[in-house]
């Protein structure tokens, strides 16, 4: 598959990096002189300089025979014309990121047809969906879903006092339905065996039954509480987005803010939360306001520092859980390392849900984990696919891969050595980065592409 990608920021890059290793054939384009050096030095990818709406760059870059066009820069007008370009000289798909509201509010289906988009994505937006998805789930750093709910997903850090911990994976004793599918110990992702042991502080990602992870949950939690008081500082486009998404689910909501201007905007999309301007960092503040009360504390400026400062103030503070959105990836491990609960890139979200999108077919979805450390994909087996009819141990599955889930006739089971995939099967599969296009082959009639 050829595609073009305007704009090199964090998502650009990621994007071509991922499709890159898939060996798709990728061109970027970018203005910035220091981001295409950075490019050309780390991507096996074409990179090229100029306007991405401009019609004769887009036209120069070869769009006519091109069968994707991904629109990542940071002014939406940009993107919206680069696709709407693109549409009308034949690009068979089309992803533009806008962030402002008055694009993605209201008759969305409707603008996106006038522009030839065919995925409009909104990374301020994605991000508050998955904060308030992992607040319903107390215990988790992460929590996902496949298969249309029939399989959860869930990342949890193993305490020193659990029963899991020190013991090797083969000794478990885990409900039949609950599968341990990931590690992240440190910076290492594993893909385990059963010969690997839990340690404490391992971030260990569980996949099973929709009902029985839910219940399953609960061997993380001293008492499982339902989250009901959310502080959240910074209102940029993620607070305000976040803070609207928890009123409407009943959770009771104060913001701070150092700019006057952000707080004014935010009132007026609250009904009952509280919008307070001032100092995140500001101890007095924070203790008059119950920071040692709340469930969660979410630190959303645009300030990586200071999101850390302020997580690991309203940790010492009594903050139950805190919240990171980190800008830098290679900070999100260290900040995770000093004690910080969870940590979310809008890039990463961001990069997942586009690449998602891209490979829509047989993979029905994709979620990227820990910075883009691991992938989980969702695939439905294709009429005379490869894997078909031999037990897994000998399809000549790829290394550090693993099928986890396997849903037939809507009842997910857990996937074994003797598993054999049938027809229309759903597989949940948890694998390092540079294998998906290995792994999609697999269950592909031999001859089909991406």
């Amino acid at each position: 598959m050829r595609v073009i990608i305007i704009g090199a920021g964090k998502v650009g890059y990621k994007l071509a990096e991922k499709l890159s290793q898939e060996n798709h054939e990728v061109l970027i384009i970018e203005q910035n002189e220091d981001r295409r050096k950075i490019l050309q030095e780390n991507l096996d990818v074409l990179v090229s300089g100029g306007n991405g709406a401009s019609p004769r760059v887009l036209a120069d870059a070869g769009v006519t025979h091109s069968d994707l066009l991904v629109a990542v820069t940071d002014q939406d007008e940009v993107n919206m014309l680069a696709c709407m370009v693109a549409k009308r000289a034949g690009v068979g798909r089309t992803v533009a990121r806008v962030r402002s509201p008055e694009y993605v509010q209201k008759d969305q289906a409707l603008f996106r047809e006038w522009m030839g988009i065919d995925l409009l994505i909104n990374p301020e937006m994605v991000t508050a969906l998955e904060i308030l998805q992992i607040l319903k789930t107390p215990a988790a750093l992460d929590v996902e879903e496949f298969a249309g709910g029939l399989v959860r997903l869930l990342e949890v850090r193993l305490r020193a006092d659990s029963p899991f911990a020190n013991v090797p994976l083969k000794e478990l004793t885990l409900p039949a339905t609950i599968l341990v599918i990931g590690i992240l110990r440190g910076e290492k992702m594993i893909v385990p065996k059963g010969h690997d042991v839990l340690r404490p502080d391992d971030h260990v990602f569980f996949i099973g039954e929709h009902d029985a992870i839910i219940a399953f949950e609960d061997s993380f939690t001293n008492k499982r509480t339902k989250v009901e008081r959310v502080m959240i500082v910074g209102a940029g486009r993620v607070g305000r987005n976040l803070a609207v998404l928890l009123e409407q689910n009943g959770i009771s909501v104060k913001i701070v803010d150092n700019n006057p201007e952000r707080c004014d905007t935010t009132v007026c999309l609250l009904n009952k939360g509280i919008v307070l301007q001032g100092d995140g960092t500001d101890i007095d503040l924070l203790m008059q306001e119950g920071i040692s009360e709340a469930d969660a504390v979410i630190c959303l400026t645009n300030d990586d520092k200071l999101n850390l400062l302020v997580a690991l103030l309203a940790k010492r503070l009594g903050a139950k859980k805190t919240f990171v959105r980190v800008g830098r990836n290679e900070y999100a491990s260290i900040m995770q390392q000093v004690g910080v609960d969870v940590v979310l890139s809008p890039q990463i979200l961001t990069a997942s849900v586009i690449l998602r999108f891209i490979r829509q077919g047989d993979l029905v979805s994709l979620m990227l984990f820990e910075g883009a450390k691991a992938e989980a994909m969702e695939l439905i087996v294709q009429e005379g696919a490869k894997i078909i009819g031999k037990p897994l141990h000998k399809a000549n599955f790829p290394a550090q891969s693993l099928i986890g889930m396997v849903v037939r006739d809507g009842q997910p089971m857990i996937a074994n050595g003797n598993t054999v995939l049938e027809a229309g099967d759903r597989a949940v599969i948890f694998t390092l980065p540079g294998k998906s296009d290995e792994i999609t082959r697999l269950f592909q009639v031999q001859g089909n592409g991406l």
